[in-house]
């Protein structure tokens, strides 16, 4: 087995860590870095419980091996909330009635930050579209798309983006 040293950034803090060649990224934010908010659901790429931000874009953890990190900057659900204070998507989510049994939260957040990260204001389908690889079995999705709409709107109000 082979090991390696990466460097990275995770939720804004410099990281080093060593890792075998086959472990992936949602292994070794669990593991290593004690990141549980990060979610193994099918490990296959499919359920998006797992899915966080690699330089600004969604990507499953699961399907990432670590050692593609390097110098990666990493932000999990653990990384949204800024001087304890949850993120307004996060509180929108939960206002809104989008949060359930919460196992898929952690994914369906991260792809809804990515995408207000993109598109502040996005219509109903552009939201639906960024959730489509967020499997949840609780919701029906409806309330999670009006949480995500409620965040939309506290940031063109002026709240956090």
């Amino acid at each position: 087995m082979t090991f390696h040293q990466i460097n990275l950034t995770v939720n804004g803090e410099a990281e080093q860590v060593v890792v075998a060649s086959n472990v992936t990224l949602m292994r070794m934010l669990r593991e290593n870095l004690a990141l549980t908010g990060v979610k193994n659901g099918c490990s296959a790429g499919e359920c998006g419980a797992c899915t966080v931000l690699m330089n600004g874009e969604p990507v499953n953890s699961c399907m990432v091996l670590a050692v593609e990190c390097e110098g990666a900057e990493i932000i999990t659900v653990e990384g949204l909330a800024k001087d304890h204070q949850l993120d307004p998507l996060q509180s929108a989510l939960i206002n809104e009635g989008g949060v359930q049994c919460g196992f898929c939260t952690p994914g369906v957040l991260m792809s809804a930050r990515a995408l207000l990260n993109r598109n502040p204001q996005p219509g109903e389908d552009q939201i639906r579209e960024a959730l489509v690889g967020n499997l949840c079995r609780c919701t029906g999705y409806t309330r999670i798309v009006e949480g995500i709409q409620a965040a939309a709107a506290i940031s063109a109000a002026g709240g956090r983006p």
